[in-house]
C-alpha cells in the first residue's frame, strides 16, 4: 500500500482525522491535466509507486511543467529516466536535480530508506552494459529497495561469478544484465533460489542485431525462474524487482 495512502488511514485510526476528511483526500482529481500531460496522481494508490517521467522525446518545458504538479501533488522523490545531458542542465536551472549521466538519469528530492524485504542483487555480463544496470539501479532505489552492484562479472571468467556466490544466495530479487550472447542469466538462474529478471542489452558484434540475439537466449533459458524484459530496459528490470520486493501476503 502507498505509505501516504497507509499515514491516511492510521490518522483516521487514532482520531487524527475524521472518516470525511480522509474520503475527501482520497477522492481528489485522479490526474492532473495540463494539456501536453495528464499526470497520474493516483497511480502510488493503485500501484504503490507513483508516477516516472520517461525523458525521451519530451521537452524540457515538457518536463519542468510535469515536475511542477508532482511536487504540488507531494510527490517527495521524481524520477526522470532517459535523460539528455542537455535536457538536465536545464532542468537543474529550475529544480534541485542530481544527474547520473552514466545511467542518463534525473532523481529530484531524497532517495528514501530501503523498505523492501530483502536485498536486489544487479549483475552485469561486462562493463559496457553498466549503463543499463545503473539505470535498473537507481529505479529500484528511487522505490525502497536496497541494491547490490555486481559489475563485469560474465562467463568468460566463469570465476568471477563464482566469487559472489554468497551475494547471489542472499538476494530475494536479481536482475542479470548482458549483450553478446546474454548467458549470465541462465548461470545465475541455475544457481540462485530467488526471482531472476534478464535483461538483454544492444553489446555486441554484428550478428548479436542490437540486443536480439541475447534477448532469445535469455528467452529460452534452460533455467527455472527467469524471466525476461525488453532490450536495454533497466527502467523496468528496477522496477518489477522492486514490485517483487515488496510483496506483501494478500488474503
Amino acid at each position: 500500500m502507498n505509505s501516504d495512502t497507509r499515514k491516511l488511514l492510521e490518522a483516521v485510526q487514532q482520531g487524527a482525522m475524521s472518516v470525511d476528511d480522509a474520503l475527501l483526500a482520497i477522492k481528489k482529481e485522479p490526474f492532473a491535466d495540463i494539456g501536453y500531460a495528464k499526470v497520474d496522481m493516483h497511480r502510488g494508490i493503485r500501484q504503490g509507486a507513483a508516477e516516472v517521467i520517461y525523458g525521451a522525446g519530451k521537452t524540457v518545458a515538457q518536463m519542468i511543467g510535469i515536475v511542477g504538479v508532482m511536487r504540488q501533488h507531494g510527490q517527495k522523490t521524481i524520477l526522470i529516466t532517459r535523460l539528455s545531458p542537455e535536457s538536465a542542465a536545464e532542468i537543474a536551472a529550475v529544480y534541485p536535480l542530481d544527474y547520473r549521466a552514466e545511467a542518463r538519469c534525473g532523481i529530484i528530492g531524497d532517495l528514501p530508506e530501503p523498505d523492501g524485504i530483502g536485498r536486489i542483487v544487479i549483475a552485469t555480463g561486462g562493463t559496457s552494459d553498466i549503463p543499463v544496470a545503473e539505470e535498473a539501479a537507481l529505479t529500484a532505489e528511487v522505490h525502497g529497495n536496497e541494491v547490490l552492484r555486481l559489475y563485469d562479472v560474465g562467463v568468460a571468467g566463469l570465476h568471477r561469478t563464482l566469487y559472489h556466490m554468497d551475494d547471489i544466495m542472499s538476494a530475494s530479487v536479481i536482475i542479470a544484465i548482458a549483450g553478446m550472447e546474454g548467458a549470465l542469466a541462465s548461470v545465475i538462474g541455475g544457481l540462485a533460489d530467488c526471482p531472476v529478471i534478464a535483461v538483454p542489452t544492444s553489446v555486441g558484434y554484428g550478428a548479436s542485431f542490437g540486443g536480439v540475439s541475447a534477448l532469445l537466449s535469455m528467452l529460452n533459458s534452460c533455467a527455472s525462474g527467469v524471466s525476461v524484459v525488453n532490450i536495454d530496459n533497466g527502467f523496468g528490470a528496477g522496477y518489477l524487482a522492486s514490485m517483487i520486493n515488496h510483496m506483501e501476503v494478500k488474503k
